[in-house]
C-alpha cells in the first residue's frame, strides 16, 4: 500500500518546519510587542512561530509580523472554527495548528489553500487527520498523554505512512532532546521560548537566550 497523499500542508512548508526544528508559541497581548519579539527571535535563530488566537489582538499582531518581519515563518495556533481559518488565509499565513481534530476546519483550512496541522492524542484522532489528507500532525498535549513512549507505539502501525509530528505541551529546554532526536519529529511546539510573561516584560534579551539554546540544541542533534 502506498503511502496517503497529504494534502494538507504543501512541500514548502514541511520542509520550512523540518528546517526549524522548533516552532516558538506565543500569546501576545499588545500589538507593540509583536514586533520586538518576533526580532528577538530570529536574533536567536528562531524564524518559525506558532500565533495562539487567545488574545483580541492576535490578527494585528500577525498582520505586523507579516509586514514588519518577513523573514518569520507565521503560523496560527488555536484554529478552533472555520471562520479563524478563514482569516488565516487571508491574513497570509503559512500554516495553522489546531489542539484538536475537526474534520470540518481542515476541509476549511485545504479549501483556502492553507496547510494544516491538526491535533491528535490517540489513533482514532490520526485515522480522522489521514482520511482528510494530513501527514504533519499536531501531537497534543504531548507530556500528559505520554510523551514519546506513548507516541512511538502509538504510531507503530502506521509509519509506514512516513507521518511526522509537532509536539506541544510539557516541552522545554530539558525534555526537547528526547523529542528531537526521533525521526517522528518535524519540529517542536517551544512556548517557554518566549513565555507570556517575558513578551509582557519586554524581556528581548532572555527570549533571545532561549531561542538560542534552543537551536544550538537542534544543530547538536540534527547537525544542520
Amino acid at each position: 500500500m502506498q503511502p496517503i497523499a497529504q494534502k494538507a500542508m504543501t512541500p514548502e512548508i514541511i520542509q520550512k518546519v523540518d528546517d526549524a526544528g522548533v516552532i516558538a508559541v506565543l500569546v501576545i497581548d499588545e500589538v507593540k510587542h509583536a514586533v520586538p519579539v518576533a526580532q528577538a527571535l530570529l536574533a536567536g535563530g528562531v524564524s518559525a512561530i506558532e500565533l495562539t488566537l487567545r488574545t483580541p489582538v492576535a490578527w494585528d499582531a500577525a498582520m505586523a509580523i507579516k509586514n514588519e518581519v518577513p523573514e518569520i515563518t507565521l503560523g496560527f495556533g488555536t484554529v478552533l472554527t472555520i471562520e479563524q481559518a478563514k482569516n488565516a488565509a487571508k491574513v497570509g499565513a503559512e500554516f495553522a495548528v489546531a489542539p484538536g481534530c475537526n474534520p470540518k476546519v481542515i476541509d476549511a483550512a485545504l479549501d483556502c489553500g492553507l496547510s494544516f496541522a491538526p491535533g491528535i492524542v490517540t489513533p482514532t484522532d490520526i485515522e480522522l487527520a489521514l482520511e482528510h489528507g494530513c501527514r504533519i500532525l499536531k501531537y497534543f498535549p504531548a507530556e500528559t498523554s505520554g510523551g514519546m513512549r506513548h507516541l512511538t507505539n502509538m504510531v507503530a502501525p502506521y509509519n509506514y505512512l512516513n507521518l511526522k509530528f509537532i509536539p506541544l505541551g510539557g516541552l522545554g529546554i530539558n525534555n526537547a532532546a528526547e523529542y528531537l532526536s526521533s525521526p517522528l519529529i518535524a519540529a517542536i511546539g517551544g512556548s517557554w521560548i518566549a513565555k507570556q510573561d517575558l513578551i509582557k516584560g519586554e524581556q528581548w534579551d532572555t527570549i533571545t537566550q532561549n531561542a538560542q539554546e534552543i537551536r544550538q540544541l537542534i544543530k547538536g542533534i540534527r547537525a544542520l
